[in-house]
């Protein structure tokens, strides 16, 4: 029996339990719209702007751990779309872009909208750095069978993004369904290798043997659903564990033995932990840049000092910065839970280091103390503590939250205590502004029994406020803090610390702090929203915000207090050239370190 290929595809995607698809139209596209049309399952969520689309798609695959699928047209709507798509490439999120492209028998023809200057029709490739693979579907028939690569490569390994290129012509061809009958018998999943024993023993081995070991985790704990398991095996040897900015929720940041963040926004503390270690296994993490303070020896990390080992889904990662003496594939979930036998195997009564545990809480005590005063000070515009501090007491533990770039990022990951894994959503790799303000939507969507929120700052809301239309139009009850500080505020802050001035970097007219009316603008799109005049209302307002169960939008003033850094970034050393550096060469590590440890 012949049968449209749109509506196989729809067909397709409701056996494979999808629920939303986010798109926005186009004319490559309206034939796979009239089938979404008819479709009982499927919800298509239609955004004003296509990086909207694939950022939402991107919340919504970090809730549920499924790729999403985000549906859009070629030209315009590939490249605006191509910020969110590589954004959930770096931070391994699972995605199906399904695309629509030029007419195939008008190849090379310059028909609208086709970029043939290299190759014909040759648009699609510009996702090829980004995404794990870039399907073009030159004949109907193959289709189906794509459509079974595509899913499973998005999902398996490290995930990540794929692209599927559709010419327009395709999806309005008929072609027999026994073309589609592969799918029916295709499983859904792919079993991840898991860690052998022999392997196991051996890493295990040398964390009972160490003096001072550590786990370090990364965003990959997260992606496996894996934090269960890890906190079994910290519990059972008692090893203190430092985490990556997407490594937060791996482990309560309450836990007795979570330190918290290293590198650059990291603490003395915590930095000297893992630097001083002899002993660290790093678990779903590329030891990046921003973790390791840039790779200078002896502030984060030391590789005279330390031995290191290593295990993660994808073998690319696998010594990438660092030297190991162990390196493992595996996925970590499968991982911790077979360390963990052989470890009871090993030392049946596990290991106890109180002293330790002591240190850690007396650590974040003092660090919570030293914090005290700012985070309840009363001034206005609000301190970025203070906003975090009531945030905190109001919003409920398991509720999700959405950061952006800038201080609701770096201060969340530094300050704000996450409790389980899953609730706090990053944007990390690519570092995207207008993240949070989109990427909630899926979130919400994904998780509508949960209370859903963003952190963000004026900046990066401005890039796409017309996520206001998209909450009001479907109703996605979720909440926008705006910490607004009239600046790109990280950036402006930096600049100052170099240069002494913040030029491009603040938002003024006569040397006055502009920005719309954020809450204004939220009123005229239909939105609930209030600007705060004073820090003692805001908490009363947030509370009422998250209670109201619709679409609410706060914009709270703050000042652009600078997220205390103790650990080292190079681009300080670029930008003001310290004695140890010349020509971007890192002449002399103990310059660096000297000054590190004197200034604590």
């Amino acid at each position: 029996m012949n049968k449209l290929l749109s509506e196989q595809l729809v067909d397709y995607l409701e056996r494979r339990e999808v629920e939303y698809i986010f798109g926005l139209c186009g004319h490559t596209i309206i034939a796979m719209l009239d089938a979404l049309n008819k479709s009982k399952k499927l919800k298509y969520i239609s955004v004003r702007h296509e990086q909207i689309a694939s950022t939402a798609a991107d919340g919504y695959a970090r809730a549920t751990g499924k790729a999403s699928v985000v549906l859009c047209h070629l030209g315009p709507g590939l490249t605006n779309a191509t910020t969110g798509v590589a954004n959930a490439a770096l931070d391994s999120i699972p995605m199906v872009v399904i695309a629509g492209d030029v007419p195939s028998y008008y190849y090379g023809k310059h028909p609208h909208q086709e970029f043939n200057l290299h190759a014909d029709a040759s648009q699609y490739e510009i996702y090829k750095p980004f995404v794990k693979r870039a399907w073009r579907v030159d004949t109907a028939e193959m289709f189906p069978e794509i459509l079974d690569k595509a899913f499973r490569l998005a999902e398996s390994g490290k995930p990540g993004p794929v692209l599927i290129s559709v010419p327009m012509d395709m999806f309005s061809r008929e072609i027999d369904t026994r073309y589609f009958e592969r799918t029916y018998m295709d499983s859904h999943e792919t079993i991840k290798p898991s860690l052998d024993e022999e392997t196991a023993k051996k890493i295990v081995t040398e964390l009972i043997n160490a003096k001072n070991p550590v786990l370090h985790v990364g965003g990959g704990i997260i992606l496996a659903r894996a934090s269960e398991e890890l906190k079994e095996f910290v519990d059972f040897l008692e090893i203190p564990v430092s985490r990556t900015l997407m490594g937060q929720g791996a482990l309560s940041d309450r836990h007795p033995l979570m330190m918290g963040m290293t590198g650059f926004w990291g603490t003395y503390f915590i930095n000297g932990k893992t630097s001083q270690a002899d002993v660290i296994l790093g678990l779903g993490t590329r030891f990046a840049e921003a973790d390791s303070s840039s790779w200078y020896d002896g502030i984060t990390f030391d590789i005279r000092k330390t031995k290191f080992m290593q295990i993660d889904i994808d073998p690319v990662e696998i010594g990438r910065n660092y030297p190991v003496a162990i390196g493992a594939v595996a996925d970590l979930k499968s991982a911790l839970k077979t360390m963990l036998k052989v470890a009871k195997e090993i030392c049946p009564e596990g290991i106890k280091r109180p002293e330790l545990i002591e240190a850690i809480a007396n650590y974040k005590k003092e660090f919570n103390e030293a914090n005290k005063a700012i985070s309840e000070d009363n001034r206005f515009p609000m301190t970025p503590q203070r906003i975090l501090k009531d945030v905190r007491e109001v919003l409920p533990e398991d509720a999700i939250i959405c950061t952006d770039v800038g201080w609701n990022k770096n201060g969340v990951g530094q300050q704000f205590d996450i409790i389980y894994p899953g609730t706090i959503m990053h944007p990390s790799g690519l570092a995207t502004m207008g993240f949070g303000s989109a990427a909630l939507l899926g979130v919400k969507l994904a998780k509508p029994d949960k209370k859903v929120i963003t952190l963000i700052g004026d900046g990066g809301f401005g890039t796409n406020p017309s996520v206001l239309a998209t909450a009001k139009e479907y109703n996605i009850p979720v909440v926008w803090v705006v910490m607004n500080n009239y600046a790109f505020g990280t950036i402006a802050g930096l600049e100052g610390a170099h240069y002494h001035h913040n030029f491009g970097t603040v938002f003024k007219i006569n040397d006055k702090p502009y920005n719309p009316e954020w809450a204004d603008i939220a009123k005229a799109y239909g939105i609930k929203a209030k600007k705060i005049e004073t820090a003692e209302e805001f908490k009363d307002a947030f509370r009422e915000a998250i209670e109201s169960n619709e679409p609410y939008l706060l914009d709270v003033p703050m000042e652009n207090i600078p997220v205390p850094t103790e650990g080292i970034w190079n681009i300080n050393d670029i930008y003001t050239p310290k004695e140890n550096v010349k020509d971007g060469v890192l002449l002399s590590g103990e310059a660096i370190r000297s000054k590190h440890v004197s200034t604590k």
